[in-house]
């Protein structure tokens, strides 16, 4: 099973948004089958087989998630991430501000999805294979 110091080897290559597939290639490998990562303090559980799971510690002090999410403005923000032009601590309080509560990552589907306060869908995007 995979250990989380593998996992954080694997993050330190991610500058921004466009390092984002080849992250998410490089923890598949390693037995990661799911990811929740939650906007308020951006700690992370990741979950394998037969209900393995590690977890983060927070990343950094409590952010407020907005009460009313728009989806609109969320997109603006995660292209501009995307296309490497903000880092992980700029895409966090955006995520925020626009009401995303947490981010679900589907190795099996190769989905990003993201949900507001009351777990409501608010986008989903298939993560691009690298190359």
């Amino acid at each position: 099973m995979f250990e989380l110091a593998s996992i954080k080897e694997a993050h330190s290559k991610v500058k921004s948004g466009a390092d984002f597939p080849l992250y998410i290639q490089e923890i598949k490998k390693l037995g990661v089958k799911k990811y929740h990562t939650y906007v308020r303090d951006g700690h992370t559980v990741f979950l394998g087989d037969n209900d393995y799971q590690v977890k983060t510690k927070r990343k950094y002090a409590a952010l407020k998630i907005a009460n009313i999410s728009d989806k609109e403005r969320f997109k603006h923000y995660l292209k501009s991430h995307q296309r490497g032009q903000t880092d992980y601590a700029a895409f966090c309080n955006h995520s925020a501000q626009t009401g995303v509560e947490k981010w679900t990552v589907d190795m099996d589907l190769m989905t990003c999805t993201y949900y507001d306060k009351l777990n409501n869908k608010m986008l989903e995007e298939q993560i691009p294979t690298p190359g």
